[in-house]
């Protein structure tokens, strides 16, 4: 998939030439697809709530990614045989994750905007916490089935030595009930079969052991427990079939859930970000760039020419990364003299 820079940068008359200059540059060069991304007015609230929550949503934005990519290589695991489909499953309200995020719009249903912007990041918190914590059952739930029939199906397969002898036998090929006669399972290599049938009638106690190349197979025959076991992998088997589909949409509607709530924590944190960076009144654009892989670098120095008035100490240190900025460690954390997230959707690739 590819990965997506949300950015703002003020919204007043100076700054909207920059957006405009910034756009035709990048169309002009190809360096980038972009769009506006649409954020409605929040509750601000106070300066002091903001920045804490500014630190709250980066930990609720890591945790919504890594629910987002357990999901995806779940699904993967039901899968199985179908990996190759995955991607064509992971759809935010019934579109495509690139179309949903270049049209997003904000879930008022959900997320109604009258509520202070922590009430907002504890619903979604919420939201994503209970998603993993369902992920936890129900995969454990299905595990356990799949690993019991994995269990069972390698007793049928593998050599006559291990594997289990219930489709093989049958009660006709054994003497049974008797104070005399006991049925011996032996198994024969194939090179050495022509040889055991020329010599097996003549064993007796002054035969040379192991010289006619068998191995004996200890196995007592009991039908009750060969039915028992064929029922269990029929159940078994049955059990993973009527599992596995309601389990696959399960995990479609809630990568759906996940995935939306993780672009809403994006938004609230552009939000946050762009009223303590630039203050109020609250007057920001937002714009989702999806770059050109080949001209990422060129972007960004794009980006940090047209935008470089925000904060010039800043984009000082970016053209001169020896800058020594008392405060600022660019070396930890990505700065730019304008908002900005990266949104990598090529995390979800299920690899």
């Amino acid at each position: 998939m590819s990965e997506f820079w949300l950015i703002s940068a003020p919204g007043d008359k100076t700054n909207l030439q920059a957006w405009e200059r910034m756009n035709t540059v990048t169309s002009k060069s190809n360096l980038s697809s972009n769009s506006k991304f649409h954020i409605p007015d929040l509750k601000v609230g106070t300066l002091d709530a903001l920045v804490g929550l500014s630190d709250e949503l980066g930990k609720l934005d890591t945790f919504a990614e890594s629910v987002i990519k357990k999901i995806v290589q779940y699904i993967g695991e039901v899968m199985e045989d179908s990996k190759d489909k995955v991607q064509e499953n992971l759809l935010a309200n019934g579109v495509d994750l690139i179309s949903y995020l270049t049209r997003f719009e904000w879930d008022m249903a959900k997320y109604p905007i009258k509520q202070p912007l922590k009430n907002i990041s504890e619903a979604l918190a919420k939201q994503v916490t209970q998603i993993e914590a369902d992920l936890r059952t129900r995969s454990a739930a299905y595990n356990n089935i799949k690993g019991n029939l994995q269990n069972l199906e390698k007793k049928t397969v593998g050599n006559l030595l291990t594997r289990t002898l219930a489709d093989i036998v049958h009660k006709e090929d054994f003497v049974l009930n008797s104070e005399y006669l006991i049925t011996l399972l032996v198994v024969v290599p194939k090179s050495s079969y022509v040889q055991w049938q020329k010599t097996y009638e003549s064993l007796s106690d002054m035969v040379v052991p192991r010289s006619t190349k068998f191995m004996v197979r200890e196995f007592y025959f009991d039908e009750k427990e060969l039915k028992c076991e064929k029922e269990e992998l029929m159940k078994l088997a049955s059990d993973k079939k009527q599992q596995y589909g309601p389990l696959l949409r399960w995990l479609k509607v809630n990568f759906s859930e996940a995935f939306v709530a993780w672009i809403h924590v994006k938004a609230l944190r552009v939000f946050v970000e762009s009223v303590l960076r630039y203050g109020l009144p609250v007057n920001f654009q937002a714009m989702l760039l999806q770059p050109n892989r080949k001209s990422v670098k060129r972007l960004r120095d794009v980006l940090n020419a047209v935008f470089k008035h925000l904060d010039e100490v800043a984009a000082a240190s970016i053209m001169d990364p020896g800058m020594d900025i008392p405060g600022l460690q660019l070396s930890n954390q990505e700065y730019y003299p304008y908002v900005y997230f990266k949104i990598d959707l090529s995390l979800l690739d299920g690899s």
